[in-house]
This record gives structure tokens, C-alpha cells and sequence, in this order.
């Protein structure tokens, strides 16, 4: 079997290639650049390099979001259109989720977070070698979501390319409990999400959307301005 994984959720990018239980190739950047220009000559290349045909694919692999609304569609589209067109399964896994197997060794709980601005976050919070969730996926103000995670009184290992924007209220909140992945494992692992997946059922391939946990700013605008209107 031979896995491709696409991650493509945030700023990085993160790609990798695997036959069966063998990392052939794996590739991450964090340039931010537009992963519309980027992403799909990033696979070829790696394939490319790999000596690895798109005849010879078994399985997609796909971060699922949350993160960049449009880092994800993009991630989503590649790994459908690729599934579709070879006839091969789609997995799908948190992104959050891949986040966390940087830390899934760590004496304690892990927490993979997402800045998504106005202090607010895509958080999770995880736990064990099997990375069973302690809390769910969701989008939350970064205090709010801290203070339940104070509440286990556990060590926390935080991780993320963004862990660093809210290190000041994780430390005020949690004090010697907060623990900070090195800068080297705060990227998405695209092996990782492969790993992930292999443990996960394929999806349908027409049926399968972005997992955003939160609505766009269109359709909040469009809400709030249906608020007080008589039908």
C-alpha cells in the first residue's frame, strides 16, 4: 500500500509519501506561501523524486481542517480530485489531531492550537500514545477553553506553529503545568497524518467537506444582519 498525505490546513505545508509502514519521502515548509501555487507541484516533485506513479497510489490521506478556510479547501480538493480520478480511498483526519502526534509520547495531556485571531483559537486537547480526545476539536475564546483545561490539574505539552501567539495566557493560566513543543516539532507531520488515517474508515469521496468548526465571515455578516428582521 502506498499512502499519500496532504496537509495543507495552516500556513505550512506539510506532504509525505509511504508504502506500507516505510516513510519514502516526506516534506514540510513553512513559508506561507499559497498553497493554490504550491501544493500540487510540491506532490508531483515528491513523487517525482519517490519513483512513485499516480497508478501506483492506494490510499489519500487528507488533513480535514479546522485551520485556513481556504488552506483546507485547497488540501480537500487535491486529495478528492486525486481519489476520485485513480479510484482509490479518501481519509480524512483532524488537523488538530495531527498537531497533537507531535506530542503523543508526552507524560500528560496535549493541546495542538490554531490561532484564529480576536483572541480566539481552533483548540483540542488530547491524551495517551493512542491520542484519545480529552476535549473536542473546537473554535474558542483562548481563555475560556484554557480555564477547563486547568480544571484536569495535569501537565500540558502545547504545540503548534501558533502556540507561541498565546504563550502569555497559557502561562498566566496554567503556570508550571504549560509545556512548549521545540520549534522543530510544531509543524504538521503529513507521515503522521498518514498514520492517522490508516487507523481511520475511507470516506465518500462526493460526499466528503472541510471540517471548519466555525461558519465563514460571510456567513456571520449575513446572520447578524437577519437578526431583528420579521420573516
Amino acid at each position: 500500500m502506498i499512502y499519500l498525505g496532504i496537509d495543507t490546513s495552516n500556513s505550512p505545508l506539510a506532504v509525505a509519501l509511504m508504502k506500507d509502514d516505510t516513510v519514502l519521502i516526506e516534506e514540510t515548509t513553512n513559508l506561507k506561501i499559497n498553497h493554490s501555487l504550491t501544493a500540487m507541484p510540491a506532490i508531483e516533485e515528491m513523487m517525482k523524486k519517490a519513483k512513485v506513479a499516480p497508478k501506483d497510489l492506494t490510499h489519500i490521506a487528507v488533513a480535514e481542517g479546522p485551520g485556513s478556510y481556504t488552506g483546507v479547501r485547497i488540501g480537500l480538493t487535491i486529495a478528492k480530485t486525486l481519489a476520485w480520478s485513480l479510484k482509490i480511498p479518501l481519509h480524512m483526519v483532524s488537523s488538530l489531531k495531527v498537531l497533537a502526534a507531535n506530542g503523543q509520547h508526552f507524560e500528560g495531556l496535549v493541546c495542538p492550537v490554531m490561532d484564529a485571531r480576536r483572541g480566539t483559537a481552533f483548540l483540542g486537547l488530547y491524551e495517551g500514545a493512542d491520542l484519545a480526545p480529552v476535549l473536542a476539536d473546537q473554535h474558542s475564546d483562548v481563555h475560556e477553553f484554557l480555564g477547563k483545561v486547568k480544571e484536569f490539574g495535569r501537565p500540558v505539552l502545547f504545540t503548534g506553529i501558533d502556540a507561541g501567539v498565546h504563550e502569555a495566557a497559557i502561562r498566566e493560566a496554567l503556570g508550571d503545568l504549560a509545556h512548549f513543543s521545540g520549534p522543530q516539532n510544531r509543524l504538521p507531520r503529513a507521515s503522521n497524518l498518514i498514520l492517522l488515517a490508516k487507523g481511520s474508515e475511507a470516506q465518500n469521496t462526493h460526499h466528503a467537506v472541510p471540517e471548519y468548526q466555525r461558519i465563514t465571515e460571510a456567513e456571520a455578516n449575513y446572520l447578524k444582519g437577519q437578526e431583528g428582521r420579521t420573516p
